[in-house]
Protein backbone atom coordinates (compact mmCIF):
# COMPACT_ATOMS: atom_id res chain seq x y z
CA UNK A 1 0.00 0.00 0.00
CA UNK A 2 1.41 3.38 -0.99
CA UNK A 3 2.60 5.46 2.17
CA UNK A 4 0.35 8.69 3.47
CA UNK A 5 1.68 10.93 5.93
CA UNK A 6 -1.27 11.89 8.36
CA UNK A 7 -0.32 15.50 8.83
CA UNK A 8 1.66 16.98 5.29
CA UNK A 9 -0.51 18.57 4.36
CA UNK A 10 0.47 21.28 7.49
CA UNK A 11 3.61 20.17 8.36
CA UNK A 12 5.62 22.48 6.65
CA UNK A 13 3.93 25.45 8.15
CA UNK A 14 4.92 24.82 11.14
CA UNK A 15 8.19 26.83 13.49
CA UNK A 16 10.73 23.83 14.66
CA UNK A 17 11.15 23.53 18.05
CA UNK A 18 13.67 22.32 20.87
CA UNK A 19 13.83 18.07 20.92
CA UNK A 20 11.50 16.92 23.47
CA UNK A 21 14.26 16.44 26.70
CA UNK A 22 13.46 13.02 26.76
CA UNK A 23 13.99 12.28 23.34
CA UNK A 24 17.20 10.04 22.09
CA UNK A 25 19.21 12.28 20.11
CA UNK A 26 18.43 11.55 16.67
CA UNK A 27 15.96 9.42 17.15
CA UNK A 28 12.65 9.18 15.26
CA UNK A 29 9.62 7.49 17.05
CA UNK A 30 6.13 7.14 14.71
CA UNK A 31 2.92 7.30 15.10
CA UNK A 32 0.49 4.94 13.53
CA UNK A 33 -2.64 6.00 12.62
CA UNK A 34 -5.95 3.93 11.98
CA UNK A 35 -8.69 5.75 10.73
CA UNK A 36 -12.25 3.56 9.90
CA UNK A 37 -12.40 7.12 7.11
CA UNK A 38 -10.44 8.45 4.46
CA UNK A 39 -7.69 10.94 4.34
CA UNK A 40 -10.13 14.54 4.16
CA UNK A 41 -8.25 18.18 2.81
CA UNK A 42 -11.72 20.09 3.84
CA UNK A 43 -11.24 22.79 6.30
CA UNK A 44 -12.85 21.18 8.99
CA UNK A 45 -10.70 18.43 8.67
CA UNK A 46 -7.23 20.36 8.46
CA UNK A 47 -8.49 22.65 11.74
CA UNK A 48 -8.62 19.20 13.70
CA UNK A 49 -4.87 18.07 12.12
CA UNK A 50 -3.57 21.22 13.13
CA UNK A 51 -4.63 21.50 16.48
CA UNK A 52 -2.99 17.67 17.27
CA UNK A 53 0.16 19.23 15.20
CA UNK A 54 0.54 22.22 17.16
CA UNK A 55 -0.10 20.61 20.74
CA UNK A 56 2.87 18.20 19.58
CA UNK A 57 4.95 20.59 18.39
CA UNK A 58 4.67 22.56 21.84
CA UNK A 59 5.61 19.45 23.53
CA UNK A 60 8.74 19.48 21.06
CA UNK A 61 8.02 16.78 19.16
CA UNK A 62 8.44 17.92 15.33
CA UNK A 63 7.56 16.06 12.27
CA UNK A 64 10.85 15.72 10.42
CA UNK A 65 13.14 15.72 13.01
CA UNK A 66 12.34 13.81 15.50
CA UNK A 67 8.76 12.11 14.65
CA UNK A 68 7.10 10.95 11.62
CA UNK A 69 3.38 10.03 11.31
CA UNK A 70 2.36 6.89 8.65
CA UNK A 71 -1.54 6.54 8.20
CA UNK A 72 -3.89 3.58 7.47
CA UNK A 73 -6.83 4.32 6.26
CA UNK A 74 -10.02 1.98 6.13
CA UNK A 75 -12.55 4.58 3.35
CA UNK A 76 -15.56 3.30 5.30
CA UNK A 77 -14.97 -0.42 4.51
CA UNK A 78 -14.17 -1.38 8.24
CA UNK A 79 -13.54 -5.02 7.48
CA UNK A 80 -10.07 -3.36 6.31
CA UNK A 81 -9.44 -2.42 9.62
CA UNK A 82 -7.51 -5.72 11.08
CA UNK A 83 -5.55 -5.80 8.07
CA UNK A 84 -4.34 -2.22 8.53
CA UNK A 85 -3.80 -2.70 11.79
CA UNK A 86 -1.44 -5.61 10.97
CA UNK A 87 0.25 -3.23 8.90
CA UNK A 88 0.74 -0.49 11.24
CA UNK A 89 1.39 -3.38 13.66
CA UNK A 90 4.82 -4.59 11.14
CA UNK A 91 6.25 -1.52 10.63
CA UNK A 92 6.87 -1.42 14.46
CA UNK A 93 5.48 1.75 15.12
CA UNK A 94 6.37 3.29 18.49
CA UNK A 95 2.54 4.03 19.31
CA UNK A 96 -1.00 3.48 17.41
CA UNK A 97 -3.08 6.75 17.86
CA UNK A 98 -6.88 4.92 16.80
CA UNK A 99 -9.64 6.92 15.82
CA UNK A 100 -13.43 5.36 17.10
CA UNK A 101 -14.39 2.18 18.39
CA UNK A 102 -13.72 -0.27 15.08
CA UNK A 103 -10.62 0.78 14.87
CA UNK A 104 -9.61 0.85 18.28
CA UNK A 105 -10.48 -3.08 18.57
CA UNK A 106 -8.93 -3.77 15.25
CA UNK A 107 -5.59 -2.77 16.89
CA UNK A 108 -5.90 -4.18 20.13
CA UNK A 109 -6.52 -7.07 18.58
CA UNK A 110 -3.41 -6.48 16.14
CA UNK A 111 -0.97 -6.13 19.09
CA UNK A 112 -0.69 -6.63 23.11
CA UNK A 113 2.58 -4.76 23.49
CA UNK A 114 2.28 -1.39 21.06
CA UNK A 115 0.51 1.31 22.95
CA UNK A 116 -3.00 2.58 21.73
CA UNK A 117 -3.86 5.68 21.83
CA UNK A 118 -7.39 5.37 21.33
CA UNK A 119 -10.38 8.37 20.87
CA UNK A 120 -13.69 6.05 20.99
CA UNK A 121 -17.02 5.64 22.72
CA UNK A 122 -17.89 3.40 25.99
CA UNK A 123 -14.23 1.58 26.07
CA UNK A 124 -15.27 -0.07 28.96
CA UNK A 125 -18.68 -1.47 27.63
CA UNK A 126 -16.86 -2.87 24.46
CA UNK A 127 -13.89 -4.54 26.69
CA UNK A 128 -10.92 -1.95 25.05
CA UNK A 129 -10.05 -1.30 28.33
CA UNK A 130 -10.82 -2.77 32.37
CA UNK A 131 -11.82 0.49 33.73
CA UNK A 132 -11.24 3.80 32.94
CA UNK A 133 -9.37 4.81 35.95
CA UNK A 134 -7.14 1.46 35.25
CA UNK A 135 -7.10 0.72 31.77
CA UNK A 136 -5.13 -2.26 32.18
CA UNK A 137 -3.08 -3.62 29.46
CA UNK A 138 -1.49 -1.59 26.17
CA UNK A 139 -4.45 0.53 25.82
CA UNK A 140 -5.84 3.77 26.72
CA UNK A 141 -6.77 7.70 25.91
CA UNK A 142 -9.73 9.26 25.23
CA UNK A 143 -13.79 7.93 25.68
CA UNK A 144 -16.90 9.78 24.00
CA UNK A 145 -18.81 7.88 25.94
CA UNK A 146 -20.75 11.10 26.78
CA UNK A 147 -21.99 10.65 23.49
CA UNK A 148 -25.13 8.16 25.42
CA UNK A 149 -25.61 11.60 27.02
CA UNK A 150 -25.18 13.72 24.14
CA UNK A 151 -27.79 11.72 21.98
CA UNK A 152 -30.94 13.05 24.40
CA UNK A 153 -29.34 16.45 24.33
CA UNK A 154 -29.30 16.42 20.54
CA UNK A 155 -33.16 15.78 20.33
CA UNK A 156 -33.51 18.31 22.53
CA UNK A 157 -32.08 20.67 20.36
CA UNK A 158 -33.87 19.69 17.21
CA UNK A 159 -37.02 20.06 18.62
CA UNK A 160 -36.68 23.54 20.06
CA UNK A 161 -35.01 24.61 16.51
CA UNK A 162 -37.46 22.95 14.27
CA UNK A 163 -40.78 22.93 16.88
CA UNK A 164 -43.16 21.07 14.68
CA UNK A 165 -40.77 18.10 14.27
CA UNK A 166 -42.48 14.66 15.46
CA UNK A 167 -40.88 11.42 13.27
CA UNK A 168 -36.78 11.63 13.77
CA UNK A 169 -34.95 9.34 11.40
CA UNK A 170 -31.62 8.44 12.13
CA UNK A 171 -28.89 6.33 10.89
CA UNK A 172 -27.37 4.14 12.86
CA UNK A 173 -24.20 1.13 12.17
CA UNK A 174 -25.45 -1.49 13.99
CA UNK A 175 -22.06 -3.09 13.72
CA UNK A 176 -20.59 -0.56 15.95
CA UNK A 177 -21.47 -1.66 19.73
CA UNK A 178 -20.75 1.93 21.27
CA UNK A 179 -22.71 3.00 18.93
CA UNK A 180 -25.99 0.67 19.50
CA UNK A 181 -25.44 1.69 23.31
CA UNK A 182 -26.07 4.90 21.72
CA UNK A 183 -29.50 3.71 20.24
CA UNK A 184 -30.91 2.75 23.18
CA UNK A 185 -29.87 5.84 24.75
CA UNK A 186 -32.18 8.14 22.73
CA UNK A 187 -35.60 6.00 23.78
CA UNK A 188 -36.04 7.77 27.08
CA UNK A 189 -35.59 11.08 25.91
CA UNK A 190 -37.60 10.59 22.97
CA UNK A 191 -40.53 9.49 24.74
CA UNK A 192 -40.24 12.61 26.98
CA UNK A 193 -40.20 15.26 23.81
CA UNK A 194 -42.83 13.47 22.31
CA UNK A 195 -40.92 11.77 19.76
CA UNK A 196 -41.17 9.22 17.15
CA UNK A 197 -37.43 7.81 15.94
CA UNK A 198 -37.69 5.62 12.74
CA UNK A 199 -34.11 4.20 13.15
CA UNK A 200 -32.35 2.84 10.05
CA UNK A 201 -29.19 0.13 9.75
CA UNK A 202 -26.29 2.18 7.80
CA UNK A 203 -23.71 -0.62 8.53
CA UNK A 204 -22.05 -0.38 4.48
CA UNK A 205 -21.90 2.36 2.09
CA UNK A 206 -24.29 0.34 0.19
CA UNK A 207 -26.87 0.71 2.66
CA UNK A 208 -27.42 4.30 2.59
CA UNK A 209 -29.99 4.69 -0.57
CA UNK A 210 -32.04 2.09 0.72
CA UNK A 211 -32.01 3.74 4.48
CA UNK A 212 -33.02 7.00 3.14
CA UNK A 213 -35.35 5.35 0.69
CA UNK A 214 -36.94 3.89 3.80
CA UNK A 215 -36.94 7.32 5.98
CA UNK A 216 -39.12 9.01 3.10
CA UNK A 217 -41.86 6.36 2.85
CA UNK A 218 -42.12 6.61 6.90
CA UNK A 219 -42.60 10.50 6.23
CA UNK A 220 -39.73 11.30 8.51
CA UNK A 221 -39.91 15.13 8.83
CA UNK A 222 -36.30 15.68 10.70
CA UNK A 223 -33.14 13.72 10.34
CA UNK A 224 -30.52 12.89 13.24
CA UNK A 225 -27.37 11.53 12.08
CA UNK A 226 -24.43 10.14 14.52
CA UNK A 227 -20.86 10.82 14.02
CA UNK A 228 -19.47 7.44 12.88
CA UNK A 229 -17.23 6.79 9.23
CA UNK A 230 -19.78 6.30 7.04
CA UNK A 231 -22.08 8.80 7.76
CA UNK A 232 -19.11 11.32 7.69
CA UNK A 233 -17.74 10.20 4.41
CA UNK A 234 -21.46 10.28 2.80
CA UNK A 235 -22.43 13.22 4.96
CA UNK A 236 -22.77 15.21 1.26
CA UNK A 237 -25.31 12.86 0.66
CA UNK A 238 -27.27 12.85 3.25
CA UNK A 239 -26.99 16.76 3.54
CA UNK A 240 -28.52 16.46 -0.03
CA UNK A 241 -31.14 14.27 0.71
CA UNK A 242 -32.33 16.42 3.52
CA UNK A 243 -32.30 19.57 1.41
CA UNK A 244 -34.76 18.05 -1.32
CA UNK A 245 -36.96 16.33 1.43
CA UNK A 246 -36.82 19.54 3.65
CA UNK A 247 -35.73 18.19 6.75
CA UNK A 248 -33.86 19.77 9.98
CA UNK A 249 -30.49 17.67 10.72
CA UNK A 250 -28.67 17.18 13.33
CA UNK A 251 -25.13 15.77 13.67
CA UNK A 252 -22.25 15.57 15.71
CA UNK A 253 -19.39 17.17 14.07
CA UNK A 254 -18.96 20.29 12.19
CA UNK A 255 -17.96 19.13 8.97
CA UNK A 256 -21.48 18.13 8.45
CA UNK A 257 -23.14 21.74 9.34
CA UNK A 258 -20.64 23.49 6.72
CA UNK A 259 -21.60 20.92 3.95
CA UNK A 260 -24.93 22.60 4.52
CA UNK A 261 -26.34 20.04 7.57
CA UNK A 262 -28.46 22.59 9.82
CA UNK A 263 -26.91 21.53 13.57
CA UNK A 264 -24.30 20.10 15.29
CA UNK A 265 -23.94 19.16 18.75
CA UNK A 266 -21.14 17.25 19.88
CA UNK A 267 -17.70 16.69 21.68
CA UNK A 268 -14.91 19.34 20.69
CA UNK A 269 -12.85 17.39 18.47
CA UNK A 270 -10.08 19.45 18.29
CA UNK A 271 -9.56 19.29 22.03
CA UNK A 272 -9.94 15.68 22.03
CA UNK A 273 -7.10 15.54 19.47
CA UNK A 274 -4.76 18.00 21.81
CA UNK A 275 -5.33 15.54 24.92
CA UNK A 276 -4.15 13.04 22.68
CA UNK A 277 -1.44 14.34 21.37
CA UNK A 278 -0.60 14.76 25.35
CA UNK A 279 -1.08 10.90 25.67
CA UNK A 280 1.65 10.37 23.12
CA UNK A 281 3.80 12.45 24.33
CA UNK A 282 3.91 10.79 28.24
CA UNK A 283 3.87 6.88 25.92
CA UNK A 284 7.12 8.47 23.83
CA UNK A 285 8.56 9.79 27.34
CA UNK A 286 8.12 6.08 29.12
CA UNK A 287 4.74 6.37 30.53
CA UNK A 288 2.90 2.69 30.18
CA UNK A 289 -0.85 2.62 28.85
CA UNK A 290 -1.69 0.66 31.76
CA UNK A 291 -0.88 3.88 34.65
CA UNK A 292 -2.58 6.24 32.19
CA UNK A 293 -6.71 6.64 33.04
CA UNK A 294 -8.71 7.07 30.72
CA UNK A 295 -10.59 10.52 30.12
CA UNK A 296 -13.46 12.06 28.87
CA UNK A 297 -14.31 14.98 27.11
CA UNK A 298 -15.10 17.46 28.65
CA UNK A 299 -15.69 20.53 25.96
CA UNK A 300 -18.81 20.24 23.57
CA UNK A 301 -19.67 22.83 20.85
CA UNK A 302 -23.28 23.79 19.12
CA UNK A 303 -22.90 24.94 15.21
CA UNK A 304 -25.99 26.47 13.68
CA UNK A 305 -25.54 26.80 9.35
CA UNK A 306 -28.14 30.01 9.42
CA UNK A 307 -28.41 29.73 5.57
CA UNK A 308 -29.96 25.99 6.22
CA UNK A 309 -32.23 27.46 8.55
CA UNK A 310 -33.66 30.01 6.06
CA UNK A 311 -34.12 27.81 3.01
CA UNK A 312 -35.95 25.33 5.66
CA UNK A 313 -38.25 28.33 6.70
CA UNK A 314 -37.04 28.00 10.25
CA UNK A 315 -36.58 31.20 12.97
CA UNK A 316 -33.53 29.93 15.29
CA UNK A 317 -34.72 31.08 18.82
CA UNK A 318 -32.35 33.85 19.76
CA UNK A 319 -31.73 32.18 22.87
CA UNK A 320 -30.51 29.17 20.98
CA UNK A 321 -28.13 30.88 18.31
CA UNK A 322 -26.96 32.88 22.01
CA UNK A 323 -25.58 29.44 22.94
CA UNK A 324 -24.06 28.22 19.88
CA UNK A 325 -20.40 28.16 19.66
CA UNK A 326 -20.52 28.68 15.91
CA UNK A 327 -23.09 30.44 13.35
CA UNK A 328 -22.50 29.62 9.88
CA UNK A 329 -23.51 32.60 7.91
Amino acid sequence: MERRRFIEVIAGGLVAAPLAAEAQPGKVYWIGVLSPGSPDSGSSALALRQSFLQRLHGLGWIVGQNLAVEGRYAEGKLDRLPDLAAELVQLKVSVLLAFGTPAALAAKRATATIPIVMLAGDPVGTGLVASLGRPGGNVTGLTNAAGLELVGKRLELLKEAAPKTSRVGILWDSSNPAELRGRDATLAPARVLGLTLLPQDVGTPNDLEGALAALSRARADALMVPENSGNFEQRKLIVSFAERHRLPTMFGERASVEDGGLMAYGTDFADLLRRAATYIDKILKGAKPSDLPVEQPTKFKLVINLKTARALGLTIPPALLAWADEVIE
